[in-house]
């Protein structure tokens, strides 16, 4: 199972898109506080849409706390100043969870929580010139290759809803 990890989280529009996201792959999504906003806010109320009522949410009030309650926890972080490219990482045969933690939109993960953890850091590339992605987008090109790897176990590769065969039907 994917563990989404969002350290500090500042945007709560961000906040709802991934919580859309992780009820659509069935990954637990941990919020590691303080956020400036609240989860229970109109905002995350309507970008997460009817699909947060199927959320695996935890809250920590800090980062020690999350620690201390995922001790033994397979953790990847998600930075601009990691050297491996997140696709290099072999998901193929992982059996257990992977946690896939990101920073806040305007700060990242603090850099001492990076350089306990540099043989774990991940970057997506782009251009030099670009800071960062939006946090929403990282969250699903990261997790989806996560899944990909594996097979994207649990997850319906075709239409499950309307029935396969649903364009051709008069």
């Amino acid at each position: 199972m994917i563990h989404i990890v969002l350290y500090r989280p500042e945007k709560p529009q961000n906040t709802g898109n991934i919580m859309r996201t992780c009820v659509a792959i069935h990954a637990t999504l941990h919020i590691i506080g303080p956020i400036t906003f609240s989860i229970d806010s109109k905002d995350l109320q309507r970008v997460g849409m009817d699909y947060i009522d199927d959320l695996k949410m935890n809250f920590y009030p800090d980062y020690e706390d999350f620690v201390r309650q995922n001790k033994d926890a397979d953790i990847y972080y998600v930075t601009r100043y990691a050297k491996t490219v997140y696709s290099t990482y072999d998901f193929s045969k992982k059996i257990g969870d992977v946690y896939l933690m990101f920073g806040r939109e305007s700060t990242g993960i603090p850099h001492e929580i990076l350089k306990e953890h540099q043989n774990r850091l991940m970057r997506i590339p782009m251009v030099p010139e670009a800071r960062s992605l939006n946090l929403s987008n990282c969250v699903a090109l990261v997790s989806y290759e996560v899944l990909r790897q594996q097979g994207f176990p649990s997850l319906a590769t075709e239409e499950a809803i309307k029935g396969p065969d649903f364009l051709f039907k008069d």
